[in-house]
């Protein structure tokens, strides 16, 4: 198939968009920049110069395509810019009757605080949180009539670690926010890409369906914190803050986010293949320092 990849060069999009690569598909990355072209070419992936908040950059290579992924969550304007993508889909399906599949990201931290030990796909989420906007796209989504697959990760860790709490924590963050007693579960950044490959081998069979993604631990997140400030070479304390002072996105996730991901192990046949973000952290911090900007 020939899929377009949204934020084909941020932290997940770019590992997404090899693996499609590898799993012999026509994959077009969209960029904003030049440094973004090469960076794709590298990875096999045909570039796309463009900015998702201007369909009119993009449009053209949305219609070839068989499939979308979209990884971009626009901070600007989260919610218009997923569903102009939504409006481009459909006019596309109007206008050459072809159903184009998207994937479409969210995250566990759009459920909130939910009251409950263990979460999955059928769980509501809680409307007072700050990221629940995300299942309301979801819904847009679902009543659209677009073939789609949701699927909500965990939070990341791995490689480049450029938007995960634990590149944070490497770089030298020693404020940790919100509840000590919190716990979430994570993901490894390939092993979410390979979930993606999965469902777009046979994207018509996970029509409709939406997949939590993450692994099988309960870390508490202030563990998880205090491993990579060591693997750093922090031997300080931590300092202890309210979420707000972190701001809206450690207010949204000042909760337990603890999920189980049997539905992608039954119907994906996917398990993660790394354990845990502690379970090699040290090799995580090395991984995240080789992809610092050198100087």
């Amino acid at each position: 198939m020939k899929i377009l990849v949204t934020g084909a060069t941020g932290y997940a999009g770019s590992r997404i968009a090899a693996a499609l690569s590898r799993d012999g598909h026509a994959v077009l990355g969209l960029t904003r920049s030049q440094a973004g072209e090469r960076a794709l070419e590298a990875i096999e992936v045909t570039p796309v110069l463009g900015d998702l908040a201007q369909p009119d950059s993009w449009r053209a290579r949305l219609r070839e395509a068989d499939a979308v992924v979209h990884t971009v969550l626009d901070l600007g304007d989260p919610v218009g810019s997923d569903q102009r993508l939504f409006a481009e889909l459909l006019a596309a399906q109007e206008d050459d009757g072809r159903r184009r599949h998207l994937v479409y990201t969210t995250g566990i931290s759009a459920y909130g605080r939910t009251g409950l030990a263990l979460m999955d796909e059928t769980t509501p989420g809680n409307p007072e949180s700050p990221l629940h906007f995300r299942f309301r796209l979801e819904r847009e989504l679902a009543d659209s009539g677009l073939g789609h697959t949701i699927v909500r990760p965990g939070f990341l860790y791995g490689g480049a670690a450029g938007t995960s709490m634990l590149g944070q924590w490497f770089a030298g963050l020693t404020t940790f926010y919100g509840d000590t007693a919190k716990r979430w579960s994570w993901v490894h950044v390939e092993d979410l890409a390979d979930a993606y490959a999965a469902v777009l081998r046979d994207p018509a069979r996970f029509d409709g369906e939406t997949f939590v993604l993450a692994d099988d631990q309960r870390l508490r997140a202030i563990d998880v914190q205090r491993e990579a400030l060591r693997a750093a070479g922090y031997t300080g304390e931590i300092g202890l803050e309210d979420a707000e002072a972190g701001g809206v996105m450690q207010v949204a996730a000042d909760q337990d986010e603890l999920v189980t991901s049997a539905k992608a192990h039954r119907l994906l046949g996917w398990r993660p293949r790394h354990l845990s973000p502690t379970d090699a952290v040290d090799v995580h911090f090395r991984a995240w320092r080789a992809a610092q900007p050198v100087g």
